[in-house]
């Protein structure tokens, strides 16, 4: 079987459902920033050593996969599709409050870079926060997205913020904090 089918070669994709829609549909541009997202997670991944976390995070992108076809089916299809539910976003909560308490306190923004896996988590979560973007700008377009999807990206972002910090922690590398040059 051929990997290429041509059909894409005029800008143009089909949605789950059939619906012929331009690359640059803002449908698209959602779920290609998820998998943008799904592929920076399984570099994030490859650099963990803790089987736990390797695990947790290979969760996530099975979560993500959900939410991108979620994202690829038109407005009413008639095929089923995954649901997100806000049992995934209390997962994320758990984990995000697990690790807050073995963190110590922060009182300014961090910079990335401590340690390659924190830097790898920062990039994650960028590449989340512009997919909640992209998603927030569908739903202003009047497209409908599921409440607890949008609740698990924006959850995600802040999950992706705790475990950067959490990386340099397990390295013992202090955050970067920035200090403005306030003239």
């Amino acid at each position: 079987m051929k990997i290429y089918t041509k059909k894409g070669d005029r800008g143009e994709t089909s949605l789950i459902g059939g619906k012929r829609v331009s690359k640059s549909h803002i449908r698209v541009e959602a779920y290609g920033t998820v998998d943008e997202l799904i592929s920076s997670l399984g570099v994030l991944r490859a650099c963990e050593e803790d089987t736990y976390y390797g695990e947790f995070l290979l969760s996530v992108q099975n979560t993500l996969m959900n939410i991108s076809a979620i994202l690829a089916a038109e407005e009413g299809v008639a095929k089923k599709l995954p649901e997100i539910s806000t049992d995934e976003v209390s997962v994320l909560e758990t984990e995000i409050d697990k690790i807050t308490a073995t963190l110590p306190a922060l009182g300014a923004f961090v910079i990335p870079g401590g340690s390659l896996p924190e830097a790898f988590a920062h990039v994650s979560r960028c590449i989340c926060r512009r997919t909640e973007r992209i998603v927030v700008a569908l739903v202003e377009q009047g497209n409908q997205v599921p409440e607890p999807l949008m609740e698990y990206i924006n959850r995600l972002s802040d999950f992706l913020f705790i475990y950067a910090r959490k990386k340099d922690l397990d390295r013992k590398t202090v955050d970067i904090v920035w200090k403005p040059d306030v003239k």
